[in-house]
């Protein structure tokens, strides 16, 4: 990937964030577009992956990945590197 193709993923990802209550998130479902997933089915299978890097760091995967019947993507503070899926 050249930095080209980079910057414009990057921007991407930035466009499909929104605020909610004063938290960034990312609908799971716009990311797997962006990231190029054609099924949910795959993409899911690579936030099940996420999610056993995640617990396997030792992080709190239950404040981080949250289920529910939309999944966001929440992440805490623009400097912080924990997300959560929701």
């Amino acid at each position: 990937m050249d930095k080209e193709q980079i910057d414009a993923l990057f921007n991407r990802f930035e466009e499909a964030c929104y605020i909610h209550e004063g938290v960034e998130c990312w609908s799971a479902r716009e990311l797997q577009v962006i990231l190029g997933y054609a099924r949910w089915e795959n993409f899911k299978v690579a936030l099940e992956r996420a999610r056993k890097a995640c617990e396997g760091s030792g992080a709190k995967v239950g404040t981080i990945f949250v289920m529910s019947r939309k999944w966001l993507v929440w992440a805490v503070a623009r400097n912080d590197l924990s997300k959560t899926w929701r």
